[in-house]
This record gives C-alpha cells, sequence and structure tokens, in this order.
C-alpha cells in the first residue's frame, strides 16, 4: 500500500511529494557537498550496502539452509532474491524518472531514479534476515544482534543515497518498501504459515515411517546394547524408520548431538539421561519445531514428573514413538559467568542450589530423590543473603533471603507444591522467595508449602511475570534443573512461550 501511494505521486505527478523530494535532496547535497572526508565515507557505504552485496550475502544464508536440509526456508530465500532483483530493474524502467541533477554532482551514477535499487535490496536483506534470525536462532543476545545489525545496514544502504545526491527521498523509502514486501509475499507464499507458531497439541501420523534421533547419555543406561535393541524394536513397532543414534561425551552433554540431529531434518529427537542431559538437548531444539521425546533417567526428573510421563524407560519410549506433540514453555536463563542457556523447569541461587550440589552422584544412585532431603538437613544452616528480585522490569524487591527459585513448573521432588500456581505451558514464570529466621520457622514455612497457601510476607514471597532479574550482594551457588552452574550474583530468566514440543501420552 506505502509503495502503491508514493508510486502514484511519482506518476501523477504530485506536486507536494516533489516538493519534499527537492526540499530533502537540496538540503542533504549542500550539508555533504565540499567535506572530502564524508564523501569518501559514504562511497565506501555505497560499495559495500550495494544490491549484489546484499544477495551475496542472503545467498549465502541459503546454503547455510540446504545444509541445515530447511528447504523450504532456503527456497524462499533463493525466490525472494530473484524477485526483487527482477522488480528493481523493470520498475525504475516502467516510472523512467530521473536523477536529481547537481551543477558540481558529489557522484556521478546511471540509469533512472524511482525506486531505489540499493534502498530495495537493503529492505529485502533486513526483513529477510530478521525472520531468519528469528526462526533459527536459539540464542537471544546473538538473535538481537543479527537484528540490529541486518536493520542499520537496510537503513545505512538507504540514507547513503540521499546523501550522495543520487536518489529523492521518495525513491529510498519506495526502495525499502518494495523490498519488505517482495519478502513477506514469498514468506506467505512459500513458507506458510507466515510465522510458525507451535500448536499446544498435534498428532504425528504413525503409519507413515519418520526418522527420529537417539541422544543417550552412556553413563545412565546400565545396558546400552540392550536398550538399543529395544527402542529399534519399538520403532518398527510404531511405523517410525531405525532411528540416528548419538551418545553424549564427558566434553560435550548433548549440545553437539542435538545439532547433529537437526542436521539430519528428524521429526524428533529421544533424549536419554539424567536432568542435566534433557535440559541441554531441551535448550537446543527450543524454537526449531523438531519434539523431543524424553526417558528420564536421573534423580529428579522433574519434567517428566510434571508432564505426567513414564518414569519407567521401555513405557517412556513407547510414549515418544506413539504419542502427541505438545508446546511448552522454555526459559531462557543469563547470569555473570554463565554460558546463554535455557531450562525446562526451576533454576535457584542459594541453598536450593546448595542442595543439588550437596547430594553426591554416589548417594543420588542409591537413594534417588530422597538424597537431596539429606543434603537438605545438611544445608539447613545456609546463611541468609541480601537479594534484589525485579520481575517485569520492576523496582526491585530487597530480601535477605535463604534462596529464590524460578519455576516452570508447580511441583519438586515427592510433588511438594512449592510453586502451586505454575503451569509449564502458561507463558509465565513464577518465583518464590524463602528466608526463615531459624529452625522452627522452616518447619512452619514447609506446613505453608504442603498445605498450599497463597498467602505470602517477607518469609516465603511469591511473583509472577514474564521476565525475572536477581542480584545478589555477594557470589552465591546456582542450579539449573538440578544441575550446579556455579557461582555468581546474578541470575536473569525470561519465559519462551510454546517453543518447545513434547512427546506425552495421547
Amino acid at each position: 500500500m506505502g509503495f502503491a501511494l508514493l508510486a502514484a505521486g511519482i506518476a501523477t505527478p504530485w506536486e507536494p511529494l516533489l516538493d519534499v523530494d527537492t526540499t530533502v535532496a537540496t538540503e542533504a547535497y549542500e550539508r555533504v557537498i565540499g567535506h572530502s572526508g564524508t564523501i569518501t565515507m559514504l562511497r565506501v557505504v555505497a560499495a559495500a550496502a550495494s544490491p549484489e552485496v546484499f544477495r551475496l550475502l542472503l545467498l549465502g544464508a541459503a546454503v547455510f539452509l540446504i545444509r541445515r536440509r530447511a528447504l523450504r526456508l532456503c527456497l524462499w530465500v533463493v525466490v525472494t532474491i530473484v524477485v526483487e532483483a527482477a522488480l528493481a530493474v523493470g520498475l525504475k524502467r516502467v516510472f523512467d524518472r530521473s536523477r536529481p541533477l547537481w551543477d558540481d554532482p558529489i557522484t556521478t551514477v546511471g540509469g533512472f531514479s524511482f525506486p531505489s535499487g540499493h534502498a530495495a535490496g537493503g529492505g529485502m536483506f533486513a526483513v529477510t534476515a530478521v525472520l531468519l534470525a528469528v526462526t533459527t536462532m536459539q540464542r537471544s543476545r546473538l538473535r538481537s544482534a543479527v537484528c540490529a545489525l541486518a536493520v542499520a545496514a537496510g537503513v545505512a544502504a538507504g540514507l547513503d543515497r540521499v546523501l550522495l545526491g543520487v536518489h529523492y527521498v521518495s525513491d529510498v523509502v519506495a526502495g525499502w518498501l518494495l523490498g519488505a514486501a517482495v519478502v513477506s509475499a514469498a514468506w506467505v507464499l512459500v513458507v506458510r504459515p507466515a510465522i510458525w507458531t507451535p500448536p499446544t497439541l498435534t498428532e504425528r501420523p504413525g503409519p507413515q515411517p519418520s526418522r527420529f534421533a537417539v541422544i543417550a547419555n552412556p553413563l545412565r543406561v546400565a545396558d546400552m546394547p540392550a536398550f538399543r535393541h529395544s527402542v529399534v524394536a519399538a520403532a518398527g513397532r510404531w511405523g517410525w524408520e531405525p532411528p540416528l543414534w548419538l551418545e553424549t561425551e564427558a566434553d560435550d552433554n548433548g549440545i553437539g548431538m542435538a545439532e547433529q540431529a537437526l542436521l539430519a531434518d528428524v521429526q524428533m529427537v529421544l533424549v536419554v539421561g539424567g536432568d542435566g542431559t534433557v535440559r541441554v538437548v531441551c535448550s537446543e531444539l527450543a524454537r526449531t519445531g523438531v519434539a523431543v521425546g524424553v526417558v528420564p533417567l536421573g534423580t529428579g526428573n522433574l519434567l517428566a514428573r510434571n508432564l505426567g510421563l513414564p518414569l519407567n524407560p521401555a513405557d517412556a519410549v513407547e510414549v515418544a514413538l506413539s504419542g502427541q506433540d505438545r508446546a511448552v514453555d522454555v526459559v531462557e536463563v543469563t547470569g555473570d559467568d554463565l554460558t546463554e542457556t535455557c531450562f525446562t523447569v526451576m533454576a535457584g541461587l542459594g541453598l536450593d542450589a546448595a542442595i543439588m550440589a550437596g547430594a553426591p552422584d554416589q548417594l543420588k544412585a542409591r537413594m534417588g530423590w530422597p538424597a537431596y532431603v539429606v543434603s537438605a538437613l545438611r544445608q539447613l544452616r545456609h546463611p541468609a543473603t541480601w537479594v534484589e528480585v525485579s520481575v517485569d522490569g520492576s523496582p526491585p524487591v530487597r530480601r535477605k533471603v535463604r534462596t529464590v527459585v524460578i519455576g516452570n513448573v508447580g511441583s519438586l521432588q515427592a510433588r511438594i507444591p512449592l510453586l502451586p500456581d505454575a503451569l509449564i505451558d502458561d507463558g509465565r514464570l513464577d518465583v518464590v522467595v524463602i528466608a526463615p529466621q531459624h529452625t522452627v520457622g522452616w518447619l512452619r514455612l514447609a506446613l505453608r508449602v504442603l498445605r498450599r497457601t497463597r498467602r505470602t510476607d517477607e518469609r516465603l514471597d511469591r511473583m509472577t511475570g514474564r521476565r525475572v532479574s536477581i542480584q545478589a550482594d555477594k557470589p552465591l551457588l546456582r542450579q539449573l534443573d538440578g544441575d550446579p552452574v556455579g557461582e555468581g550474583r546474578e541470575l536473569n530468566a525470561e519465559v519462551l512461550a510454546g517453543t518447545l514440543l513434547v512427546r506425552v501420552p495421547r
């Protein structure tokens, strides 16, 4: 619509639009002429932000998408490049508009003026890069950086043409709109739907063979050959192809394996291991549309428990292969000396993390989740620390606490309802701040939690929102889904609603 209005104004011609063009072009020319350093910089920008450069960059992205087997996205990028190039050249000939004329031109460029080819290329590049970043990148900082750079490049490509005196401002705006329109139209026609939103529940057709991958922690599987045989047999029963089999390693707890699975274009990943392995794989698969099946072999197995998944390995395999997809939230987390990652269940700072770190692997192997009870009894004298908690950017609440827990689910081991209102698919985070003064205070808090009491005060405070930031006065132990992740003063979390598909019973 915007491009059509500008095109009509040029074709008519509409005097007010032409007056604006002339005024802006003259002002820009007078500010630049005579400044050799500025002119040199503008010429460098013109060369670096040319349509040819933008198209080459997007072709490189298309090659990357082929390697990722994202063929539909690759086709969309190629169609966008071809259509934009054809329209940019064809429309110039249709409108046949002369470029601005100067007695002493800053630079000389041939051809017609409307629409600006540089601006059209910049608009195409910016919108395409933003859509690719949003749909394929999981790390928010990298995603934000790519989006910002792409938009800046697109804007610079257009403004540079006005400052060099080779285009009117309407040429540039029309170019931006044309590039964006081509990208959007190609997205709707080729990718469809325009913006993917994971469904709450979807069913996978059983009779058609589909490929899946297994990511297994060999330290958690007692008899790997027997387990592998049982998975292959179950896959055959439910109409799946034999799986791609991947095992975690000492220096890679699942990140590399998840990337291999995505490159293999599988429809589902079956993760076999403890809470740590499950968290890492889920973090990598969030925002990809590839479902994850969970075979819980850990101590807590909180994700499986809160989703009602079987804890028996054979039953869990059957559910993953025969079940349906459910969209759940994951939580992106950052902090000092903490690599950006995600969790699916809970994150904690203070006593909560100390309990997780204080439960030895040998004790967990013998006792299971009661090992955490033993560790908790040992940590009752864990010192309180001043922290500030802010939710959704609100003014921080300052408390002297024993622990702060950010939850994506409501129940701990033994179904203890620490966060009774938390749901894994409500698009919100629930926070509990625990600050008992002494041993009797612990008993009172335990009763309040077990009774699901909604009353809050300085000893037991609850908050909810989409973003949570915790700042401590001194370094404290931290944990993600039961895995200690080192000490730090900071823990920031943001919910990514409905971005992970988990296989659940029908």
